[in-house]
Formats: C-alpha cells, sequence, structure tokens
C-alpha cells in the first residue's frame, strides 16, 4: 500500500504544479533538453507587440551582419572592363574579394596542409559558411531593388518589417535578367528587358508559348501564402500579404541572389543560407532540393509550395494557408514552362559546349585545358552543360574548426549539389550559400579545397574559360 500512496502523493503535486503553473517549467526543460522539428503554431503574443519588438532590434541586426561581411570581404564596386553580363545591362565584377589573415598570402596558404591551416587558424573567414543576415529568424528575405520594382507594377510590397538584404546590389546578378528560350531562340530576350509579373506576362508572352506554358507562366507570378509573408499574426510584413510567387525570388525565370534558409535541416543553426539557383537549363538537370531528394521539376515545383516556402514545415503551412497545386495539370503547366528556360548564348562554344579555337583567346584556351586537366573541374563539372547531377562532399571542415557565427554554427556542410556552369558569369554569389563572391574567390576557394597548386596564372586562365561559358 505504501507504493500506491507515495504514487498517488506524487500525482497530486504535480497536479498542483501545472495548477500553479509549473508546466510551464517543465515544458520547457523538456524542449531545452530535447529541440523539436516544428515552429510554433500558437503564438501568444499580440502582433504589433512582435513587430515592434522586432523593429525596435532591426538596426543592430543588420550592423552586425555588415560588420561580419566588411571583415570578411572587399565589397567595392570594381567591375571588369569591358564584360557585361548576358543581359548588357550589368558589368562582371573582378578580382579576389575573401580577405586574407594578417601575413598570409594565398601562396603560403596553398602550401599548407588541410590540418596546417586548421591548427593556425588560417581559413580565410570569407571561405566559413555565410550566416543568413538574421540566422536565428531566417526566412525568405529580397534586394530593395527587387522589392521596388514589385510594389511599382503590384502594389505588393515584399518589404520586411525585422530585416533588410545584406550583399551590396553591384556583387548580385543583373536585374531584370534576359529570358531565354529554348523554343524561340530567334526572339533573344523574350522578357523585351522587363521583369515578368502578373501584371505583363499576358501581353509579353501571348503568341510566343502555347496555352498550357502561358498558364504555367501565370501560376509563377501568382502571389501565394508564404512562411513571411501572409495574413497570419506571426508573419513579418507590417501588413497582411497576399504572400510571394516564384518568380519573386527565381526572378524572369533566373535569379535575384534573394536568399532564405534549406528546409530540410534542423536545428536551426545548421541550417544552410541559401542563395536562389537560376532555373536556366533546368531541362538538363535531374536531381533538385537542397539534398537531391526530388527527381524531376514536377516535383521541385509542388515541394516549392507545399514545404520550402514554409521552412519544411506542413503544419505551419496549413496554418498560413498552403497553396495545393494540382499535379495533373497545375504542376505540369508550371513545369513545362520552366523547362524551356534556356541558357543565354555562348557564342564562343561549339556544338559539344567546348570552346571554338577560331573564337576563343589564347586565355581562355589555356584555361579549358586546366579546367578538364590539372584543375579538375571536369569531373564534376563536365560539358556540355557542365554538371553531373550529383552531390559532392567537400569536406571543407577539414580546414576550420567548427565556430559560430552570427547564429551560424560553421561546421561540416555535407554533400552539396553540382550546379551546371553554362552561363555562370550571370549568377553571382557562388557555392550554394553565396558565400564566394566573384569567380575568382571560387577559384581560390577550389584551388585550396582540392589542393591544386595552381600558379597565379593558371587561375587567371581558369576565370577567362568559366566567363565564356
Amino acid at each position: 500500500m505504501r507504493p500506491r500512496r507515495f504514487l498517488g502523493l506524487a500525482l497530486l503535486g504535480l497536479a498542483a504544479a501545472l495548477t500553479a503553473g509549473g508546466w510551464e517549467v517543465i515544458q520547457a526543460k523538456e524542449t531545452a533538453a530535447n529541440p523539436t522539428s516544428y515552429s510554433p503554431v500558437v503564438i501568444k503574443e499580440p502582433f504589433d507587440a512582435i513587430m515592434k519588438r522586432m523593429k525596435a532590434a532591426k538596426q543592430e541586426i543588420n550592423q552586425r551582419q555588415s560588420k561580419l561581411l566588411a571583415q570578411r570581404y572587399d565589397l567595392a564596386d570594381k567591375p571588369v572592363g569591358g564584360l557585361m553580363m548576358s543581359g548588357g545591362r550589368k558589368a562582371v565584377q573582378e578580382g579576389v574579394r575573401v580577405v586574407l589573415p594578417s601575413g598570409m598570402t594565398w601562396e603560403k596558404l596553398a602550401e599548407m596542409s588541410p590540418q596546417q591551416i586548421q591548427e593556425a587558424g588560417a581559413w580565410p573567414q570569407g571561405f566559413l559558411p555565410l550566416p543568413h543576415p538574421n540566422h536565428p529568424e531566417g526566412g525568405m528575405l529580397f534586394p530593395k531593388y527587387h522589392i521596388a520594382e514589385i510594389k511599382k507594377q503590384e502594389g505588393r510590397d515584399l518589404t520586411r518589417f525585422d530585416l533588410d538584404f545584406d550583399l551590396p546590389d553591384h556583387l548580385l546578378p543583373e536585374y531584370p535578367p534576359p529570358i531565354f528560350l529554348t523554343t524561340r531562340p530567334d526572339l533573344g530576350d523574350a522578357s523585351q528587358g522587363q521583369v515578368v509579373t502578373i501584371m505583363n506576362y499576358f501581353e509579353l508572352f501571348d503568341g510566343v508559348l502555347n496555352p498550357k506554358q502561358l498558364e504555367g507562366l501565370r501560376l509563377l507570378v501568382t502571389p501565394f501564402p508564404q512562411q513571411q509573408f501572409n495574413q497570419t499574426n506571426d508573419r513579418r510584413s507590417e501588413l497582411a500579404s497576399r504572400g510571394v510567387t516564384c518568380f519573386d525570388c527565381h526572378v524572369n525565370g533566373h535569379s535575384n541572389a534573394a536568399t532564405h534558409l534549406v528546409g530540410d535541416i534542423r536545428p536551426q543553426e545548421l541550417r544552410h543560407r541559401l542563395d536562389t539557383p537560376p532555373l536556366r537549363g533546368v531541362n538538363i538537370q535531374r536531381l533538385f532540393g537542397s539534398q537531391r531528394a526530388l527527381k524531376s521539376v514536377e516535383d521541385f515545383t509542388e515541394f516549392e509550395q507545399r514545404a520550402a516556402y514554409f521552412d519544411g514545415d506542413p503544419v505551419i503551412a496549413t496554418k498560413k494557408g498552403v497553396n495545393i497545386l494540382e499535379r495533373g495539370s497545375q504542376v505540369h503547366f508550371m513545369a513545362e514552362f520552366q523547362a524551356i528556360l534556356d541558357f543565354p548564348p555562348a557564342p564562343k562554344l561549339n556544338i559539344y559546349g567546348k570552346l571554338d579555337p577560331s573564337k576563343a583567346n589564347k586565355k581562355e584556351l589555356k584555361g579549358q585545358d586546366l579546367f578538364f586537366g590539372k584543375a579538375q573541374c571536369g569531373y564534376c563539372h563536365p560539358g556540355p552543360y557542365y554538371t553531373d547531377n550529383l552531390m559532392h562532399n567537400l569536406k571543407a571542415e577539414r580546414f576550420f574548426k567548427p565556430q559560430m557565427v552570427n547564429g551560424r554554427m560553421a561546421s561540416a556542410d555535407g554533400p552539396i549539389k553540382t550546379f551546371p556552369l553554362r552561363g555562370i558569369k550571370d549568377s553571382p554569389p557562388y557555392l550554394h550559400d553565396g558565400r564566394l563572391l566573384t569567380l575568382e574567390d571560387t577559384v581560390e576557394f577550389f584551388n585550396l579545397i582540392q589542393e591544386l597548386k595552381l600558379t597565379p596564372e593558371e587561375k587567371m586562365d581558369l576565370v577567362a574559360f568559366l566567363r565564356a561559358l
């Protein structure tokens, strides 16, 4: 009888604790010990209080990220003379922008082993994973020029009251980017130099696309609810929002470098910042998503609105009004349009994706030889589209010790997907999280990762070849 009596008293004590508010304490302890995969569904703080608190913290958060970028990079505007992106509206940026540790040179660093670099703390800060502008919060975040254009065309405001985009405009893709279609190469830029939205898509593409493709494009430029832009009290827009469109990130089927956090990793501090990849050439890609879990552009299209829009959380998606696309028509129509988005013209390449010796210069030809030879780029980026449609683990963590950077735990990234390099000069910044601002940064990064020991001239030749793709 005594054990039962003791158990009864214990239960009575627990009930009293819960009644007195002890449940919150117990729940907090459990949450701390076992972080949940789910976002909070019930928000108890009034929206006005949330907005006031986050607005007050905004300046400090922006300054913290700006300080990090200034420590890591040379952010100056240094255009390449005479080299424009494919639409002719923006110059390509040049030069290594990653700042080296004091007293270090790229040549000295290349002579050190990964272990020596790690022990000396010599790994450049700009080669560490790049955190989201506010990593603990995360969410979709757009460059100011895109916010202004959408507000002008649609009256839809993509401003976040808690946060601003971090990278300078001159280090981002040209805006608006041209649209090239596999079905109509004769048109050149099918967008006619405009940002394609719900306001102008029909005028621009009626008579160019078939009815299915036209309907697919309509859906790609139609706003639907998203984690930060919706009607709920845990949104991050001042006014209740109609949401975002696929083309708010993949503007004109390309990219404006809008950022987010991948939805398929937990906890928050390990989630990768996402640099929006282009949809150009999506027809030759066979695996999609951060973890390559999606096997077709149809899967990718459906997943984006069901899960990626809501940080990979279908519970929150239901609360915020997820748009459930119909697979047999809507998803198919959207995919059919995406599948005709072409890479930009590359006049120096032949039909096999290699340089035509009669059109390329010596540096570009030497760079091509290095690409498929000493630099070993071709193992993961074979022609003609310069992707192997696989994932590879670069094991960059060999070079540095795990460390927290503005809420992002910089440690092992794991396997990352191989992006096509066709048209690569149009798509800064580089790597999956945008940590590499220029092609020169990218060559320096892989020179160390692959332990290649390229000479300064060889690095310049590789960059010249990449610009010609």
